[in-house]
């Protein structure tokens, strides 16, 4: 595949891995379980492979080499109190809770790594990030029952992370977790639940959780954007080859989600407001309620990650608890339940009332641009502000 010819933005994304020589990929295949054949990363059109789930000539090189954005495969972990010094309340953190095992991954870290292979109470996950489509998407790390871990091919398809699994290097879309070529073509990664919020409330929800810490083994300039100036909805998305769904401006922003069959996409501008805001909404046949409120910031704007405009953090759940399906609205104090009374926080637990201490289903969801969520989600329906 010909590398494409050097562009401003490459020169940015191809800054985001420079201090440290590339990786490299590095194959470790289980002929046993998992099919053993050539890498995708060499060749996508294989005839060893299964028929691609794409159209393989839109998987084009982002710059960079294989590993060349380096994940982080050893992660180090510090407390909230040794976090306080390089952290403002309103940064963007991932979070993944998996039985009590709280942690957060910081984007000023992420957007230069892009991949966190971890374990989190007990489980084997990889946390992704795109900068180019503003997503944050965790996955079980497990094919076929095999363990695996999963790095940068260096290649996007539709402005996003392509990653490739460390097993057979089968290539992967972090958008919706599918191996779309190699050996794995077809295969279908777990998603698990990994919301933005900010680093404030973060703190407040987990005091006891853990930050991902900037010794990573890598000289990165953390705290710095190297996509400055990126999320601007009046701008193009970089490299994007598909056709733009014009209900929208290509990069405006938009929180999806997807059950089952069913798939919608709501403007941000229509579930946000000044200071809180519940939605009750239905997803196909499903019930969802979506918290927003103010206090994030985006990474991907100004120089620095916390530089940016406050668009908010979001949560999104299943409305029901106790056995009662329950209604939400906003208030100063949080998000309360008009049945019971209670009050919920942006994480989906009860912190005062008659519920207290219950903890509402969360529900996978994406807050992304909207060219990326109609391009993995085609007909998908959109809320747009009113």
């Amino acid at each position: 595949m010909n590398r494409l010819a050097l562009t401003s933005m490459m020169f940015l994304v191809a800054s985001a891995c420079g201090g440290n020589p590339p990786t490299g990929a590095s194959l470790t295949t289980t002929p046993d379980v998992l099919p053993a054949g050539p890498s995708a990363l060499d060749d996508p059109d294989s005839a060893a492979f299964p028929p691609p789930l794409v159209d393989t000539t839109q998987i084009i090189s982002g710059g960079p080499p294989p590993d060349g954005i380096p994940p982080i495969d050893q992660p180090l972990f510090r407390s909230i109190a040794d976090a306080e010094q390089s952290l403002e309340d309103s940064e963007a953190v991932v979070v993944v809770d998996i039985g009590g095992d709280a942690r957060a991954y910081p984007v000023e870290i992420l957007i230069w790594h892009e991949i966190v292979n971890d374990t989190v109470g007990g489980v084997p996950i990889a946390v992704t990030y795109c900068p180019l489509c503003n997503s944050a998407i965790s996955y079980l790390r497990e094919v076929r029952g095999v363990e695996t871990t999963f790095g940068t091919s260096g290649m996007l398809y539709a402005s996003a992370l392509v990653m490739y699994d460390r097993a057979t290097e089968s290539l992967w879309t972090h958008f919706d977790g599918r191996a779309v070529a190699g050996m794995l073509a077809g295969e279908e990664l777990e998603q698990i639940a990994s919301p933005l919020i900010s680093w404030g409330d973060f703190k407040t929800a987990y005091p006891d959780g853990q930050v991902l810490s900037r010794e990573t083994g890598f000289r990165r300039n953390y705290g710095q954007n190297p996509y400055f100036g990126y999320d601007d909805p009046d701008t193009a998305p970089f490299l994007f080859r598909g056709t733009a769904d014009e209900r929208a401006r290509a990069k405006e922003r938009v929180v999806g989600v997807s059950i089952g069959d069913s798939s919608k996409a709501f403007a941000l501008s229509a579930i946000s407001g000044d200071e809180a805001r519940a939605t009750n909404a239905e997803v196909g046949t499903q019930p969802i309620v979506i918290f927003w409120k103010a206090g994030q910031t985006t990474a991907l704007e100004g120089a620095n990650t916390s530089d940016g405009r406050d668009v908010g953090s979001v949560g999104v759940f299943s409305p029901e608890a106790g056995g009662e399906s329950l209604t939400f609205e906003a208030s100063q104090s949080g998000f309360v339940d008009v049945e019971t009374g209670s009050i919920w926080d942006i994480t989906g637990r009860a912190v005062s009332g008659e519920l207290e201490g219950m903890t509402l289903e969360r529900i996978p969801h994406l807050d992304t641009f909207w060219f990326a969520w109609a391009t993995y989600r085609p007909g998908t329906e959109l809320v747009a502000s009113s």
